[in-house]
Order: structure tokens, then C-alpha cells, then sequence
């Protein structure tokens, strides 16, 4: 969202709080992607050997956390971005707010289900539904703060919330979308999945520079 005079001057306690616990979640989530990653056991006389092999190996399970990461880093740039317009934080959208970072705490399981089992498709749907579903929720937290002027900043426009909803919801159906793509070739979604985010944040850029 572009920049207007005045956002984060009046914010609330209860809204400061949300997003201190916001980055606790992301950072945790985050962290625990490495996990996923298991450093290679090789014969310590075979190491200079082996261990090259072994590192190129876990290849895709290295493209799968950068992609992960990615993934969460723009999560938490978009919650950053409407948390700067949110000046009030009431219960249900706290709740909305925890249902959305719950998605999030679960991305690290789901990455590590599709890092064992990518050619299955239980293991594609559970990933890319956890990434629809994060998206989708992230969508509903805005859409309710952006529905009450007693929550929102009174600087943002009615053409940038309208944006932003039909942006969030977009990119929800593409990830679903995804899941089809996914059933004939996973390399095919994470292009998908790729070209999603670079496609999603252009959008944002374009947005701002027209808006600014």
C-alpha cells in the first residue's frame, strides 16, 4: 500500500501488541524451515569425496526452503503492509488475525510433507492448500479491518481498499488453481508459484506508483 500522511501516529496498544506478536510468529515459522533440511552423513575418509555429491543432492530440498522462505517473507511484508493502515485491533479481528498466523505456523510442516513426498498428491494438495488458504485468510483480516473506518486509518482510499481484496482474492485462486497444475508436473506449480509472487508484488509496485 502507498504511504499517507499520518499512519502508525495513533495506533493502538492492542494493535501494537498484534503485530509484535505477528513477527514473533513469522520469525518462528520462518526459522523452522531449515529444519527440513538434514545435513548429509557421509564416511568422514570419504568426506572430500562424498560430501560434494551428497550436498548437491539435497538440491531440491534447498529449492523447496528458499521457496518457502520467499513464501513466508512475502506473507509478512503483505501483513506488514495492512497492519500500517490498521490504527484499531478489536477481538474478532485479533482472531481473524490468529487464525491467519496459525496458517503460518503450519507452513513449516507442510514444506517439510512436500520436501518427502513430492510426488504425491495428498503431499502437493496439503502445500499449496496451506498457501491458498494463508492468502485467503490474510485477505479476510483486511477485508474486515478495511470494512470499519473505527479500525482503519482514514487516509486510505476506497480505490486502495478495493485493491487490495481483489488482489488477495486472486492470488488465493491461483494457489488452488495450482493444485490442478500440480497433478501433472510439481516443476510446472512451483513455476506457478514463482511467477505468482513476482506477478503479485509488480501489481503492488504499479499500484503504488499510479497512487503515489
Amino acid at each position: 500500500m502507498r504511504r499517507t500522511e499520518g499512519p502508525g501516529r495513533d495506533r493502538s496498544v492492542e494493535t501494537a501488541r498484534t503485530e509484535a506478536f505477528s513477527d514473533g510468529v513469522f520469525s518462528i515459522a520462518a526459522t523452522l524451515l531449515v529444519l527440513n533440511l538434514e545435513v548429509p552423513s557421509v564416511p568422514q575418509t570419504e568426506a572430500a569425496r562424498e560430501l560434494p555429491r551428497a550436498v548437491v543432492g539435497l538440491a531440491p530440498d534447498l529449492l523447496s526452503y528458499a521457496l518457502s522462505f520467499l513464501v513466508i517473507l512475502s506473507f509478512w511484508m503483505a501483513h506488514r503492509g495492512s497492519l500500517r493502515y490498521i490504527t484499531h485491533a478489536n477481538r474478532r479481528l485479533s482472531w481473524l488475525n490468529g487464525l491467519f498466523l496459525m496458517v503460518i505456523a503450519f507452513i513449516p510442516f507442510s514444506t517439510g510433507l512436500f520436501d518427502r513426498y513430492s510426488d504425491d498428491s495428498f503431499a502437493i494438495v496439503v502445500y499449496a492448500g496451506s498457501l491458498a488458504l494463508a492468502r485467503l485468510m490474510l485477505t479476510a483480516v483486511w477485508w474486515y479491518a478495511s470494512a470499519d473506518p473505527a479500525l482503519i486509518h482514514e487516509g486510505v482510499s476506497p480505490r486502495e481498499i478495493r485493491f487490495h481484496r481483489l488482489n488477495g482474492l486472486a492470488v488465493s485462486l491461483v494457489f488452488a488453481l495450482s493444485i490442478g497444475v500440480a497433478y501433472v508436473s510439481v516443476w510446472a506449480a512451483v513455476i506457478v508459484w514463482i511467477t505468482l509472487f513476482v506477478v503479485d508484488h509488480a501489481l503492488l509496485h504499479a499500484f503504488e506508483a499510479r497512487s503515489a
